[in-house]
């Protein structure tokens, strides 16, 4: 996967090429789906709801540039897979999950594997974890229509958030960096991911 798929589209990072080669993607999705776990696709895990793409997973964390002491807040647990490699790569995680089915299975998921710096929360992952911020990154795994206020105001100075942003079936990467209160804003790879529902994003249905 690694070799065939990431490093050729570009991605460098060696610490995020060494998370994506550790964590174990194939423990992420249900059984039947666990041959095709390596393969170039995103695959469903449920609740309509998917895990993404490994490339995608690896440039969102690229694009992230941590070093390793960073606490992140993510936007949309699912399989618990990109909150995996994320807790390869920082000091802690936390994540919002808004289906408890799915935030059940990742956490059990996650615990088996032995991740002690991951918490999991369920909830409207647009209004943020509050009571856990800032954070030094955020990141959302579902398509939102723009930003969500909550989420920038719990982001740290000098922090970076990266997120789809575009309308329900085709969105555009965005990279937000905040320093002294200001934004600065890069737009980055073309993707569709599942819409981010919530307070601060669509409305369910």
């Amino acid at each position: 996967m690694v070799d065939a798929q990431l490093i050729p589209r570009g991605i460098k990072d060696e610490r995020v090429l060494t998370a994506m080669r550790k964590v174990p993607r194939h423990l992420f999705v249900d059984e039947p789906m666990q041959h095709k776990a390596y393969d170039d696709m995103a695959l469903p895990i449920g609740e309509d709801q998917t895990i993404s793409q490994p490339y995608m997973v690896a440039i969102m964390t690229e694009l992230l540039q941590m070093k390793g002491d960073e606490k992140i807040l993510e936007i949309g647990t699912g399989s618990g897979y990109q909150a995996a490699v994320l807790a390869e790569l920082s000091l802690a995680v936390f994540t919002i999950e808004r289906k408890a089915v799915l935030a059940k299975k990742a956490e059990e998921r996650i615990r088996a594997l032995g991740y002690a710096n991951i918490k999991v929360k369920v909830g409207d992952g647009t209004l943020g974890w509050p009571e856990e911020s800032p954070f030094d990154r955020i990141i959302i795994t579902a398509g939102s229509p723009q930003l969500p206020q909550p989420l920038i105001e719990q982001l740290s100075d000098g922090g970076i958030i990266v997120a789809p942003v575009g309308d329900r079936f085709s969105q555009q990467l965005v990279v937000i960096k905040k320093l002294k209160g200001a934004l600065s804003e890069q737009l980055h790879t073309p993707c569709i991911f599942v819409p981010l529902i919530g307070e601060y994003g669509w409305e369910k249905g």
